[in-house]
């Protein structure tokens, strides 16, 4: 097999991913891509089976030799000229985006239509890269109708994903200021007073939190059929950070609706990690790669896929145990 092209591959995501790809495929060849081929090295070198070289996205070559050769391109990175999406369209090998809010995906979605047939495309912008998607469908499953679904993230102000991470909160916060939620069955913009919120995290604490748009709303709501969803994003100190140790993450995650029976049905739960965010995004790219590649199921078909559309949220959540993270009852009261 050819290696799996990593741009910003000695980044958080990037380098996060590569570990869990190794972990996980001790014999898959990689090629850790990035500005600073001595840092690119250092991360190639820790894993075993991965080479590094300068990537300049800048480029349409991305800056590699003409017969340059890989089995799917990842852009663990803002992928801002779309060389990472062409190089990969060109060699007819899978494409993997974490990087574009959701009104930025535009160019991705059209590069695709462009070239329906030319190779799959995996939009995961989502928050940890699709992570908190798959969790919440996992526990729809215990539904036979979700009629609204409420995210609430809690960020970290120290673990925004390092300098490339800060840039996209950064960018995206100026492209807008109004979130996407989807009311009534319609995906609307809110903004003002209509888009502030709160999170209640595990221990009780009450953090301020504003609504985002983001493709997790798009993604629960037509996935499950929910008229109502929401997400809610908080950025400040962990309960990790509140207990002396280091950034932690959770996600609370609300759905209300029916069981298979009729009867009212609602959970509270939280998708959680005790160090931060990296491992969660690193899953969400490392289940796209492993899938894409058809290490499980079958091959993926040309055009653009979203992480519900390709991934199994049961197997997703195993993974993630098996990551140290874990989704946990809220508390009682």
């Amino acid at each position: 097999m050819q290696p799996v092209l990593i741009l910003g591959g000695s980044g958080q995501a990037g380098a996060g991913a590569a570990a869990v790809l190794r972990r996980w495929h001790p014999a898959l060849p990689l090629v850790i891509g990035g500005r600073d081929i001595d840092r690119a090295r250092r991360v190639a070198d820790g894993l075993g089976a991965a080479t590094a070289a300068v990537i300049d996205v800048g480029r349409d070559d991305l800056g590699l030799p003409a017969d340059h050769a890989s089995s799917a391109v990842v852009a663990a990175l803002w992928d801002d000229h779309l060389h990472g999406l062409r190089h990969a369209q060109r060699r007819g090998v899978p494409y993997i985006g974490i990087s574009s809010g959701l009104v930025e995906i535009a160019p991705e979605v059209v590069a695709g239509a462009q070239r329906a047939g030319a190779a799959p495309i995996l939009l995961a912008s989502h928050y940890c890269a699709g992570t908190a998607v798959l969790a919440t469908l996992h526990l729809a499953r215990d539904f036979g109708r979700v009629d609204t679904i409420r995210i609430g993230a809690v960020l970290d102000a120290l673990d925004t994903g390092g300098p490339a991470g800060i840039a996209d909160l950064e960018r995206l916060s100026t492209a807008t200021s109004a979130g996407l939620e989807r009311r009534d069955g319609v995906f609307s913009w809110v903004a003002g007073p209509d888009a502030q919120g709160e999170v209640r995290t595990l221990d009780g604490t009450v953090l301020p939190a504003q609504s985002i748009p983001i493709l997790d709303v798009p993604s629960l709501a037509l996935a499950t059929g929910a008229r109502d969803v929401r997400f809610d994003l908080a950025v400040g100190e962990s309960a990790g950070r509140r207990r002396g140790g280091p950034p932690s993450v959770e996600t609370r995650i609300d759905i209300a609706g029916a069981d298979p029976a009729g009867a009212p049905l609602r959970t509270t739960r939280y998708l959680v990690h005790p160090e931060g965010q990296r491992p969660l995004t690193s899953l969400g790219i490392a289940l796209g790669v492993e899938r894409l590649l058809g290490m499980r199921g079958g091959p993926v078909l040309p055009g653009v896929h979203t992480p519900e559309s390709l991934l199994d949220p049961s197997y997703a959540m195993e993974r993630l145990v098996a990551l140290g993270g874990s989704v946990v009852d809220a508390p009682a009261g």
